[in-house]
């Protein structure tokens, strides 16, 4: 049974950082790609970062320089790092796995998906 586990969320003021874990469960963790989406009230989920079976990263114009995305796959976890956090990185995050090599924000690339958890920025 496949899960995923987002924590981490929670309350910040702008300019501070918050980092997510997402523990996955349930398949070969290393051989998937893994990513993070979020969704802000009112908008469509968009993807945020993602990190390949070979460690290569892609970000999200929005969050480059900001944020970084990571794994440990003894752990079978992927990572979300933010920091300089803004109001609109308000959302709730979702963590998404991609079998084999994957390297798009797409969401029909990912058949694996977390619950989320709630990220609030405020001023």
């Amino acid at each position: 049974q496949v899960q995923m586990v987002e924590t981490g969320g929670g309350s910040v003021q702008a300019g501070g950082s918050l980092r997510l874990p997402c523990a996955a469960s349930g398949y070969i963790f290393s051989s998937y790609s893994m990513a993070w989406f979020r969704q802000a009230p009112g908008k469509e989920r968009e993807g945020v970062a993602l990190i390949d079976i070979y460690g290569g990263t892609s970000y999200a114009d929005s969050v480059k320089g900001r944020f970084t995305i990571s794994r440990d796959n003894a752990k079978s976890t992927l990572y979300l790092d933010m920091n300089n956090l803004k109001r609109e990185d308000t959302a709730m995050y979702y963590c998404a796995a991609g079998p084999g090599w994957v390297f798009g924000l797409e969401e029909h690339r990912y058949n694996y998906w977390g619950q989320g958890t709630q990220v609030t920025v405020s001023s």
